[in-house]
């Protein structure tokens, strides 16, 4: 079997899906401050349109929601927030944005209760310190940042919590 070595670009972007673009679009730029840097309207040959708005998060990655209207076959009301969709805790899909220092996490949390957002605490994750919220689509998100580099005592690793 032939294995692939990984890119060297990383990634590129993640795409989901929101219901209210204009709403998505506030949060992520007016609270998170994610310029957008592409707004592209597709119009789909069997009716309807699918709008993507790019939002730059930094080292040439993007985030990228994705609203359809009056598309086929894509209902107009299924669930944004992925736990939600598949019926599973919070916290088991989520996307962590990466910060530079555990100063810069702490004043992102403090921004954030300031601005209505309800976060979490600062968890310690062992390698990680991580605040966790939730944005419009019922999307959780994270900022999270790296204490220390993975090294062989991450492997096999064991530990307990509960549930968010």
């Amino acid at each position: 079997m032939n294995v692939l070595s990984p890119p060297n670009g990383g990634m590129s972007h993640v795409g989901v899906a929101t219901h209210d673009m204009e709403t998505t679009i506030d949060f992520y730029t007016g609270i998170l401050g994610f310029p957008v840097v592409a707004d592209h309207v597709t119009e789909i040959g069997q009716g309807g349109r699918v709008r993507q708005v790019y939002f730059d998060i930094g080292a040439d990655t993007y985030f990228v929601f994705m609203e359809s209207k009056g598309v086929p076959d894509i209902p107009e009301d299924f669930p944004t927030g992925i736990n939600e969709a598949l019926g599973t805790p919070a916290g088991m899909f989520h996307f962590s944005f990466k910060v530079e220092t555990r100063d810069e996490l702490a004043s992102r949390q403090k921004a954030l209760g300031n601005l209505g957002v309800e976060v979490s605490d600062i968890v310690d994750l062992g390698h990680a310190d991580s605040i966790f919220f939730f944005d419009p689509n019922n999307l959780q998100l994270e900022f999270c940042w790296h204490s220390r580099q993975f090294d062989a005592s991450d492997m096999g690793k064991r530990a307990s919590a509960d549930l968010a």
